[in-house]
Order: C-alpha cells, then sequence, then structure tokens
C-alpha cells in the first residue's frame, strides 16, 4: 500500500516506447578494424618476419582501404585514441586517420594475428586456396593449432582479452578505434558472444565491427560493416 506522500507512478501519455540501447556507465567503444588488404603471397619470395609473424606491406587496394575508412571514421568523432598492433599493415591501415585525428597510434601487441606457425610467411594462403586437408580440419574442429606450431586457440583468446581490458580500462567512457587482423577480431567476438571459435571468421578487409566493454560485461554492437568500401 502506497503512503500518502508517494508518487504513484504514470504512465506516458503516448505509451511506452521501445527502448534505444546507450552504453553503460564506464563502458568503453571499441571500433575494431581489420587491416586493408595485404601484398599477394608469392611462394618464391615468403613475407618477411617480425617475432615470428608475417609482416607484408599493404597492397595498392588496401591504401585505398585505409583512406575510407578514415573517411568512415571522422563520422564517429570524438575519437579519444587510435591503437594498432606490431604489424606494419595495421600502422599503414591507421595512418590516413591518425593523420586527420592529430593523434599518434598506440600499439597494443596483444591485439597481435594469430600465430600460424609452419605456415607463417604467407603459406597459408596457398594452403587455403589449394583447400589443404588441414584447412579442413581446423575449419571442422573451430582450432588454429591443428596448423602445425600454431597458436593455440586458448593462448590467442588469453591474449586479446588482455589486450582489449587494457584498452577499455585506458578510456572508460570513450570512444576508440583498434587496428587489427581478422582472425583477432573473430576470436574478440567469440570471446564476446560465448560462439564457437570460428563464429566471426571472415570479417573483410577495412571492415568495421563494433565491441562495447563495461565492467558488467562485453557486447558486439556489429560487425563487418563495409558500407564505406567500394564493391569488388
Amino acid at each position: 500500500m502506497a503512503l500518502e506522500n508517494e508518487a504513484e507512478p504514470s504512465t506516458p501519455a503516448q505509451g511506452y516506447r521501445q527502448i534505444r540501447f546507450e552504453l553503460p556507465p564506464e563502458a568503453t567503444e571499441i571500433l575494431l578494424v581489420r587491416h586493408g588488404e595485404s601484398m599477394p603471397a608469392n611462394e618464391s619470395a615468403p613475407f618477411s618476419l617480425l617475432d615470428g609473424h608475417g609482416d607484408p606491406d599493404l597492397a595498392p587496394e588496401g591504401r585505398e582501404q585505409a583512406e575510407a575508412v578514415a573517411d568512415r571514421l571522422m563520422a564517429e568523432l570524438p575519437i579519444a585514441a587510435l591503437y594498432v598492433t606490431t604489424l606494419r599493415r595495421t600502422h599503414q591501415t591507421a595512418a590516413p586517420l591518425a593523420r586527420r585525428l592529430g593523434l599518434e597510434p598506440r600499439v597494443e601487441a596483444d591485439l597481435r594475428e594469430v600465430l600460424l606457425g609452419e605456415w607463417e610467411g604467407g603459406a597459408y594462403r596457398r594452403h587455403v586456396t589449394e583447400g589443404h586437408p588441414l584447412v579442413l580440419e581446423m575449419v571442422r574442429t573451430g582450432r588454429w593449432d591443428v596448423i602445425p606450431g600454431a597458436e593455440s586457440n586458448e593462448a590467442f583468446a588469453a591474449r586479446l582479452r588482455a589486450g582489449i581490458e587494457r584498452i577499455a580500462a585506458a578510456h572508460r567512457g570513450g570512444k576508440v578505434v583498434a587496428v587489427s587482423h581478422g582472425g583477432a577480431i573473430g576470436m574478440i567476438l567469440a570471446e564476446a558472444t560465448g560462439a564457437r571459435p570460428f563464429s566471426f571468421v571472415g570479417a573483410d578487409n577495412a571492415s568495421i565491427s563494433r565491441l562495447v566493454v563495461s565492467p558488467s560485461g562485453w557486447v558486439v554492437r556489429g560487425f563487418n560493416d563495409t558500407g564505406h568500401l567500394k564493391s569488388r
């Protein structure tokens, strides 16, 4: 029974509208950008390696995509920070946006791509194209470490989670851009949703995915936005 001085809740004259999503308090919105298209793999000239990872430059198409990403993300202001990994294709993708924002990209090494072991240097692309039996096994099991010497799903997911949590902690209540890699973005979104590890594999080059990180958990708000890119 209500007390005499309590106000009874009233129904709005127009009724209750559907509620739009709002960032939770202390949340960080992270725009995950896959790097632009990198140079083709050539068996006779493997990619140079950096800490065991293949480290190709962007292809000319990738540099065009990087400009398109910058055009698109200028509509997302304010952007508090811009992150890249240790690998050059993320730096080159971030460069046009960094120039326009006047921001120096910060390196978050833990968002680098999965380590592909014996299939680094461009061999992974060849084996996928040719339908290597281990590729079929990798897809069937959802495990990267089917590849000889590759990083385990558990180690990959743990370092990605650590990197995302560091970024979120540094920018509570803000929006940041993190330029990363297809496998990494796929695993981050699988971790956020509890999906199978390969459920989000296949983000296009220069696509944008959205992750909200708050003390109550991670929420996926978008995957593989390519509206800013030219059709192939």
